[in-house]
């Protein structure tokens, strides 16, 4: 089986084409990605008009590239897939009318995949045949999602079967590295910034508070965290302003915001194990490629006798192939969208409606 899976959803114009491997997985046959990073960054985040305009523009194109690189064509493709939230409304619509227009033209089904659901299952893109489970697709597991806009922890029992554990109530993690980066006037995207000075900086320098740790329930906060920051910044430069302090207490700041985001993430998908008796923790979204995240989801399952999945660094931010894969799953489990299937914002993370 072929899919061609296309991702607009934010600032991101992508377009995959994967194929089933017989060992479990996919193997991509090619995956082509279209960063509209420098446009933005110029504003400090994504300006929505903009990003709708780059996807209709770089689309068409993106589509041909990728297709030649996989050396087919759109008659060899079985099944077409598009992101169809969450996001930005006119952007996903382009991607969105895209799929259809080419399942509809070829005469091929078409799946709406939810990003979200296409996260989640991007750790298992590649497979991973010294995981015995998997070769159930996808086995079951406790999944943290933590991206740009969302901070998710899911006990997934199978495909389409996900029971919600806890989430953010306010800021997700990765909007509270960017929000932090934008008052310390860090280029965006500001959560790779922070990374970077964090390295260089003393994380117990700063004593930064660690938002509902210790709660008795699996949701995180993450506002507290950057309130504490706006109050601490005047203390450290004239007039609160992040260019009159020293590098050095930049870059202390940025090691101490890491290692409290850090440390909830881990303590709470920790905690998830326990409660529910999973063995195996699989870590997606834009935040996973951080590493001092990586390092410590590493050390605490090595200590406590969990398995950790984590994507490829290519597969954490937004991409088509977790999209391509998340519909292959779908296909093959016969789960495909009707054409009247509308782009949502906000939807539920749960399974689509069977296609006759």
């Amino acid at each position: 089986m072929r899919v061609l899976g296309i991702e607009s959803s934010c600032d991101e114009t992508a377009v995959a084409v994967l194929e089933d491997a017989p060992s479990g997985g996919a193997r991509i046959l090619s995956s082509l990605v279209s960063s509209q990073i420098p446009l933005h960054r110029q504003y400090g985040g994504v300006i929505p008009e903009l990003a709708s305009r780059n996807h209709s523009g770089r689309l068409p194109s993106l589509l041909r590239e990728t297709l030649r690189s996989a050396h087919l064509d759109c008659s060899q493709i079985d099944v077409f897939a598009a992101t169809g939230g969450p996001g930005l409304v006119a952007a996903l619509l382009v991607g969105h009318t895209a799929g259809k227009a080419l399942a509809l033209a070829a005469g091929k089904p078409f799946i709406s995949v939810n990003h979200l659901e296409g996260h989640l299952l991007s750790p298992f893109l590649s497979g991973c045949p010294e995981i015995e489970e998997l070769n159930v697709m996808p086995p079951p597991h406790i999944a943290l999602v933590v991206s740009g806009g969302h901070s998710l922890l899911l006990d997934v029992s199978g495909l389409g079967q996900y029971r919600l554990l806890g989430r953010s109530r306010d800021d997700a993690a990765g909007e509270a590295f960017d929000k932090v980066a934008r008052m310390l006037d860090l280029p965006y995207p500001g959560g790779p910034e922070i990374d970077k000075r964090a390295e260089r900086g003393d994380a117990e320098r700063f004593h930064l508070p660690r938002p509902m740790l210790h709660e008795d329930n699996l949701d995180f906060s993450f506002s507290g965290l950057k309130t504490s920051v706006l109050h601490l910044l005047p203390t450290l430069a004239t007039g609160g302003d992040p260019h009159n302090a020293d590098e050095q207490s930049l870059c202390d700041l940025c090691a101490g915001v890491r290692a409290a985001i850090v440390d909830v993430l881990v303590q709470k998908a920790k905690k998830a194990l326990k409660l529910t008796g999973r063995k195996l923790l699989a870590v997606s979204g834009g935040v996973s490629c951080n590493t001092a995240l990586r390092d410590a989801l590493l050390d605490m399952c090595s200590r406590r006798g969990f398995k950790l999945l984590l994507p490829p660094e290519a597969l954490t931010t937004d991409n088509a192939s977790m999209i391509a894969y998340a519909g292959m799953l779908h296909a093959k489990a016969g789960h495909f969208s009707d054409w009247k299937t509308p782009v949502d914002p906000n939807p539920q993370l749960a399974g689509y409606a069977t296609r006759a």
